[in-house]
Parts: C-alpha cells; sequence; structure tokens
C-alpha cells in the first residue's frame, strides 16, 4: 500500500458552544480563522473555565487522521511539532486511536498550540496560538530518524498553516515530490489569510502543486492577492486559472479543487477547457451537528482516493462521503466503529 505524509500544525482544540457576546469580548468573526494577537490570549483560559471539548486538531493533522480512517493502519506519516505536555499526550492518544503514526519534533520551551473554536449556531469562529507548533524546523524533516520515513512516502499533503511556521520544510518535500515521477505533491491553502498575508512562500509552491485544495473564500482571496484579470472573477474562472499556472512536472496535469459549503465542488484540470461541478451529498437537516472541520475531512477522504489511485471522481466522491460522516460529530472527528467507504 503507498504511504502518504503530511505536514503541517499539531494543535489541541478546546470547544465551546457560545453567544456572540464572546466572539466580541475577543474581537472575533463568525466563520474565520486568524492566528491569535496579545489581546487573545486570555480567550484560552476563558474557554477553559467554561463548560467544553478538548479534540485533537490542526487542519493538516484532521486531514491525516481522515485519510487513515479509510487507509489500512499505519498508511499515513503525520510531522508537526508539540511541547512537552498533557496536550501532546492527548493528541498523540486520538491519533494512536485512529491508527496514525506521529512523529512530533518535541519543544522544551513552548506548550502544545492551541485552537479555540467557538461555536455560535451554525457559525464557527477559529483562534489559533501556534506556540510549539511555531517551532518545526527542517532538521527534524531532515534527521536520520524522519527522512527515511519521508523518502518512502508517495503522497506528500501539506497545510497552508504551515507557511507561517517552516517554509524551508515545504519547500524540502516539494521538491522530494519533483525528482521522483512517481510521488504527489498537495496543497491546501488552509485559510484566507495564508494567500493575503503568505504570498511569497505560497507562490513559491505552486510550480510543485499536483493538487491545490480550498474553499471558495480562500480561492477568492488568493484571487485578490494575485490581482490583474482575475479581478472581478468567480471561482470557475479562478480554478482554471490556478490549474494554468507554470509547473515543474508537467506530465502531470495540475488539478484544482475547491469547496463551496453545500454549492457543488469545483474542479479545474490543467490543459482542459471544462471545469467541472461535483454535488455535494445531501444529509438530513436533523444529522447536521458540526461543519468545523468538514473541510478538512473532504480532504482526508481526497486524499485517501489519490493514494489508492482511484479516479478524480471517485476520490473527490470519497471526500464528499468523509465530509459528510464529520459534520455529524463534535468537532473534526469520525464514528467508531470505523464506516466503510461506499461510492454513492
Amino acid at each position: 500500500m503507498d504511504s502518504d505524509d503530511a505536514d503541517g500544525v499539531p494543535l489541541i482544540l478546546p470547544m465551546n458552544f457560545v453567544d456572540q457576546s464572546l466572539l466580541k469580548k475577543y474581537e472575533l468573526k463568525a466563520n474565520d480563522a486568524i492566528l491569535a494577537e496579545d489581546k487573545h490570549m486570555p480567550l484560552y483560559e476563558d474557554v477553559l473555565s467554561r463548560k467544553h471539548h478538548l479534540i485533537a486538531g490542526g487542519a493538516a493533522q484532521n486531514t491525516a487522521r481522515g485519510a487513515q480512517y479509510i487507509l489500512p493502519p499505519k498508511s499515513v506519516l503525520y510531522i508537526g511539532c508539540v511541547g512537552r505536555d498533557e496536550y501532546a499526550d492527548l493528541l498523540r492518544s486520538a491519533c494512536d486511536k485512529a491508527g496514525l503514526r506521529v512523529e512530533y519534533r518535541v519543544d522544551e520551551s513552548q506548550p502544545t498550540g492551541k485552537c479555540g473554536v467557538l461555536i455560535n449556531g451554525s457559525d464557527r469562529s477559529l483562534c489559533t496560538h501556534l506556540a510549539a507548533a511555531n517551532e518545526y524546523k527542517l532538521e527534524h524533516l531532515k534527521s536520520a530518524e524522519i527522512w527515511p520515513l519521508v523518502q518512502k512516502a508517495k503522497v506528500y499533503y501539506v497545510g497552508g498553516f504551515h507557511l507561517t511556521v517552516c517554509p524551508p520544510a515545504i519547500m524540502t518535500l516539494a521538491e522530494e515530490s519533483a525528482a521522483h515521477p512517481d510521488k504527489i505533491f498537495i496543497m491546501n491553502l488552509s485559510a484566507p489569510f495564508i494567500p493575503q498575508f503568505f504570498k511569497k512562500p505560497l507562490d513559491e509552491t505552486s510550480p510543485y502543486w499536483d493538487y491545490l485544495i480550498g474553499n471558495e473564500t480562500e480561492a477568492m482571496a488568493w484571487a485578490e492577492a494575485e490581482g490583474g484579470e482575475l479581478k472581478g472573477k468567480g471561482i470557475k474562472e479562478i480554478a482554471a486559472y490556478m490549474a494554468g499556472l507554470p509547473k515543474k512536472v508537467e506530465a502531470r496535469k495540475r488539478i484544482v479543487v475547491i469547496t463551496q459549503g453545500t454549492d457543488p465542488t469545483v474542479v479545474a484540470v490543467q490543459g482542459e477547457k471544462e471545469v467541472k461541478e461535483f454535488p455535494v451529498h445531501a444529509i438530513e437537516k436533523e444529522k447536521l451537528f458540526d461543519t468545523n472541520g468538514a473541510g478538512d475531512a473532504f480532504a482526508g477522504g481526497f486524499v485517501a482516493g489519490v493514494v489508492e489511485g482511484k479516479s478524480l471522481e471517485e476520490s473527490i466522491d470519497m471526500g464528499k462521503w468523509l465530509a459528510k460522516l464529520s459534520i455529524q460529530e463534535l468537532g473534526p472527528q469520525f464514528p467508531f466503529p470505523k464506516q466503510t467507504y461506499s461510492k454513492a
């Protein structure tokens, strides 16, 4: 079985159902994802002092757990940085339960990162304090213990959040994939602020994208940052433009996948005029519980399909199937005992 190597930002997620007053207190917007500033630091103790849920998170780690949910045990390796504390132990335990292998760099000076998840009705606001997650080093990736594992992987998946942490590690994975025709590099935009404020390191990865995943808000933010002929364009046109960017390994056509919540997923393939749409899996309203992490779950199912060599259509269907399972759980989680994918 081919394996997948995911690189990202491991976080513990204190989650709480809140009213607008808490969002207002910390100047947070509904359906937004930001990095914490000094004014947000009391938020975590505030959430932890209330009735809350602690869930293993970090977008790429969610995706890694999602892919592992479908793939045979220990098919997926996840790499990131944590502190030496109880929250890191919780992350390891959750990943072990999922059958996911993790190889964390442990930072002795910073605590494990946190992402406060504030849920208000069907909206959620994410506020991330990276802490140890911000201390990942290229030396860990290239170490004698880790690099041989990386070389064995056939698919590399990188969350855009890691562009705020260690771009050299991302570029090392990108170059490794480009050097081997059988290795695939997948990038996720992750949040609107990535193309807005980390455009340069994101642009440096673009020639290596075999697959690019994002949602409509992230794609629009990317287009706005790109400017030029993309001004005022729609999602289909933006996806097609992304797919047509210069590519390092021309033998593999780039595929851009843009999700749009309950609207159809847009897919553009390099060199193909038609931009396709794929409807989401319908779900009864009473079964919908929490959409937090739905995009990560979609990416996990999609990546599992890529690892298994499935068609583009089936890989997208696998992503939608896993996202549907996830939104019936609290946070970025999946039901146990495991369910088995079947094509819709």
